[in-house]
């Protein structure tokens, strides 16, 4: 292990056999951590090229679990993203692109600080069964074309090893470990294709665009050398996605985007990401006719109806769905006034989104418990003119102590200005493989 650090340390390439060496020894104790932490600094410094990433994203996947979704009929598209504030486009992307006649064998996580989880979101209507039998998975994906299950215990162990140590020596924010990271759990999952949703902006992991282009770009071609076609779409991340922050509320917004009710932000990254995978899963036609097909699932009420399918087949209440009045309230609905006139001229949306986790709806630790009913609908956006006494949010809460931490962070997160600033655009890029 010292000569491996070693050779990272003065830039050199890592084997193959180098990188397996460390990745299975750190899994099984036999290296310990300040070695491994050694490495992962001079990493973060000196780098890894594409070989190097792909090998490390091999050696991680092999490290636990693999699904094996080969018994399901036709090519499986996945869909990943980095992680946002009200980002629930998986809840909509996942029946829509059902709907469409693809299969969608999905594996979703759960929240962690300022970004929500799909598995929460579902768990907040009643009965919902987010942890599926193999036997189960496939078979609801061969009759149903849709299956969302949280992830394996065992599904790529070196990955979590290796984040946690990421957290406490400052090397989060290196592009091959974050890419590596990321493809290796999707390598695991087993699914033929995978859209990346790599979100960037005030809200996102990568507040940089050219940062977030580069992780699109080395993870695309990661995927692509490894076998499965890989697109990766960049979006705007510089306020919520959408009007709702927080599990009940998120759901409450998809059900009326999938009905064609929604905000126009969120049912066009939706259509962007769901005509991406339809691309991959072999319907050869324009972005734009595909976008349209999929317009069409949700004007005519088949998208709703693959989702309503979707919960009824994994135990969940239906009823909720189909009146989602009837979803729990909270006892408090307090409004975020503006403090002047002008413009929304920015958003803090990281700040946003601590807030929505601060009244409950999100985790701090992987062991807090989160309710379910809390968050924050937004009410202005950038762009919107306000007048002093407007109301900027509204937050649900159950706590007023909670509430008052909260109020102060979505406060500040808003930048009032004189002059009406412009429209930034939503769908930044879409990185494709050269050769495809």
């Amino acid at each position: 292990m010292y000569d491996i650090i070693e050779k990272k340390k003065k830039g050199e390439e890592l084997t193959a056999e180098e990188i397996n060496f460390f990745i299975m020894g750190f899994c099984n104790q036999k290296i310990p951590e300040y070695q491994v932490s050694a490495l992962l600094m001079a990493i973060y410094f000196k780098g890894m090229n594409h070989a190097e990433i792909a090998e490390l994203t091999i050696a991680m996947a092999n490290s636990g679990d693999k699904v094996d979704l080969s018994e399901i009929k036709g090519i499986k598209v996945d869909k990943h993203s980095t992680g946002g504030v009200g980002d629930k486009t998986t809840l909509i992307v996942a029946p829509l692109v059902a709907a469409a006649g693809v299969s969608v064998a999905k594996m979703s996580g759960r929240s962690l600080g300022h970004s929500g989880g799909t598995i929460d979101k579902l768990e907040s209507i009643e009965g919902f069964e987010t942890v599926l039998s193999r036997e189960k998975f496939i078979e609801s994906v061969n009759r149903i074309n849709i299956a969302i299950t949280g992830q394996t215990g065992n599904l790529v162990p070196a990955d979590k090893k290796l984040y946690a140590l990421r957290d406490v020596t400052a090397t989060v924010d290196s592009i091959p470990l974050i890419a590596s990271s990321i493809m290796s759990k999707k390598i695991a999952g087993g699914a033929d294709a995978i859209v990346l949703d790599v979100k960037t902006g005030s809200g996102a992991f990568m507040k940089d665009v050219e940062k977030a282009e580069e992780l699109a770009q080395v993870m695309v071609k990661i995927g692509n050398k490894l076998g499965r076609r890989t697109i990766a779409v960049v979006t705007n991340m510089d306020q919520p996605l959408g009007y709702a922050i927080g599990n009940t509320l998120e759901v409450i917004e998809a059900i009326e985007t999938l009905k064609g009710n929604g905000p126009k932000d969120l049912e066009e990254v939706c259509l962007v990401l769901g005509a991406n995978m339809l691309k991959l899963s072999g319907q050869d036609e324009e972005i734009n006719s595909l976008k349209n097909k999929l317009k069409e699932l949700l004007t005519n009420g088949k998208a709703f109806e693959k989702f309503r399918e979707m919960v009824l087949n994994q135990q969940g209440n239906v009823e909720l769905i189909d009146n989602p009045e009837k979803f729990k309230q909270t006892s408090l609905k307090i409004p975020v006034k503006a403090e002047k006139e002008g413009y929304i001229t920015s958003i803090k949306t990281e700040s946003v989104g601590i807030a929505s986790m601060l009244l409950g709806a999100g985790r701090e630790n992987k062991e807090d418990n989160i309710e379910f009913d809390v968050g924050i609908i937004i009410e202005k956006k950038i762009g919107d003119k306000v007048s002093k006494g407007d109301v900027l949010a509204w937050m649900y809460a159950n706590y007023e102590h909670k509430a008052q931490a909260a109020e102060k962070l979505i406060q500040d997160a808003y930048t009032i200005g004189k002059g009406q600033p412009a429209q930034s655009q939503l769908i930044i890029s879409i990185v494709e493989a050269k050769n495809s």
